[in-house]
């Protein structure tokens, strides 16, 4: 598999910081092709990138003549064909969990919060930016009310929400607590989070994947 790999990213997009990760993870040399999510009306609507993803999303990895797109999607590609070291564990049952915790983050909290449902918020509905970032908390915390209460005394959960090493749901967290700390979430309620996220920003693969460490991050970002 000495195909080259392409990632279409943003720098502050949850999504694509996900799939930085498990590339960083699994040690996976490739190109980052920033897509402008806010100039010019966002380059994620342009015809190319259209042609390239048709939902108009990032991330998107191309991996010789395949586009792969959905960042849980993508993760699972990367752990089938580069195995080591693993994004899930050995077993179904703690497969599943490590799948729950993320699908929680990446399905349950991350869509109510995307930039199109906040673009269609203020352009269709003018709602105040105040009552947008008021709705965003709101998500984040009930959230992270319930992953925090499947992580805290959990006998699976180790320095990481599954064990003693970074799975797929840590790929998740880390960029979540990101952006919630992005729009001031009190993290105080949340101890497992915080530990966990602590022990992932400890190694050089997340500190490498980190937004501001982008080539498309402003020079402020920091």
């Amino acid at each position: 598999m000495n195909e080259p790999l392409r990632l279409y990213s943003y720098w502050r997009s949850s999504a694509a910081y996900r799939v930085r990760i498990g590339l960083h993870l699994k040690g996976l040399a490739f190109e980052n092709v920033p897509v402008h999510l806010l100039e010019g009306g966002g380059q994620q609507h342009s015809e190319a990138y259209r042609q390239l993803n048709p939902q108009g999303l990032v991330p998107l990895l191309v991996h010789g003549q395949r586009r792969m797109s959905q960042s849980l999607a993508i993760l699972e590609y990367l752990d089938e064909v580069w195995p080591e070291p693993p994004l899930l564990p050995a077993t179904a049952r703690e497969r599943q969990r490590v799948r729950a915790l993320a699908s929680l983050i990446a399905c349950d909290i991350h869509p109510l919060n995307n930039l199109r449902v906040l673009k269609y918020f203020e352009h269709d509905w003018n709602v105040p930016a105040p009552e947008r970032e008021d709705w965003i908390r709101h998500w984040i915390e009930t959230g992270f009310k319930a992953l925090e209460a499947m992580l805290a005394d959990h006998p699976s959960t180790g320095d990481f929400c599954e064990g003693e090493f970074p799975t797929l749901a840590d790929c998740c967290l880390v960029p979540q607590v990101y952006n919630a700390r992005r729009y001031g979430v009190d993290m105080t309620p949340y101890p497992t989070i915080r530990r966990i996220e602590a022990a992932c920003l400890a190694l050089p693969a997340f500190q490498a994947a980190s937004p501001e460490r982008q080539p498309d991050a402003p020079a402020n970002a920091g």
